[in-house]
């Protein structure tokens, strides 16, 4: 208020200024933690969190909201964050990005010995492998490399590849099929084994 009055005694009209005292700024959000974050599938996910701060507000609450970041599948999750104080000033929205991702190979297990030895002439029957992996369950492995020939000797390797859905490429695994010849010739006689011939007689085998 302000008034005043004169040496005569008369009084001024009052008059008065009004002083607001406000809060319109708003809350900052502080991020804790990388705004972005990578985790291998399966693995467990604990959020840091955030903090907020008020030129004025001491009690910010913080909303976590957005998506509900789930481990055992592979996707982006996008965290939100967001805070007003009592006057209800609004914080600027602060996001985090969590990233599943599958970085692990299959592994192959070959049915069988990786080395194996056959008779030439006898047949040869693959044996097979199986994949395994962290998180897709429909690896398939793919046979390459030489075709064993039982009929011709040497030395074959058998190759064994798989990847999964997300391109992790298995270790190679390898078989060697020799094809060898253990077995000794044969020998027949032509007629019999004891031939008994006059003297001066000729002889033909």
């Amino acid at each position: 208020t302000y008034d005043a009055s004169d040496a005569a005694g008369n009084a001024a009209t009052q008059k008065t200024r009004t002083v607001v005292v406000e809060d319109t700024t708003a809350p900052v959000i502080t991020l804790l933690g990388s705004q972005t974050v990578t985790i291998e599938v399966g693995n467990s996910y604990s959020d840091q969190g955030v903090t907020a701060s008020d030129n004025y507000d001491n009690t910010v609450n913080v909303v976590i909201g957005g998506d509900a970041v789930d481990t055992s599948t592979l996707g982006t999750y996008i965290i939100t964050y967001d805070a007003s104080d009592v006057a209800g000033n609004i914080a600027t929205q602060v996001t985090r990005t969590v990233n599943i991702v599958d970085t692990t190979a299959p592994t192959i297990a070959l049915a069988g010995n990786s080395t194996i030895t056959i008779e030439a002439g006898n047949s040869y029957s693959e044996l097979g492998a199986s994949a395994t992996d962290n998180y897709d369950n429909t690896v398939n492995v793919v046979i390459g490399g030489d075709t064993v020939d039982a009929s011709t000797l040497g030395t074959y390797v058998v190759t064994y590849d798989a990847s999964d859905a997300a391109g992790n490429a298995a270790t190679q695994k390898t078989r060697t099929v020799v094809v060898e010849d253990t077995t000794a010739p044969v020998i027949t006689l032509l007629g019999s084994q004891t031939v008994t011939i006059e003297v001066g007689n000729s002889y033909s085998d």
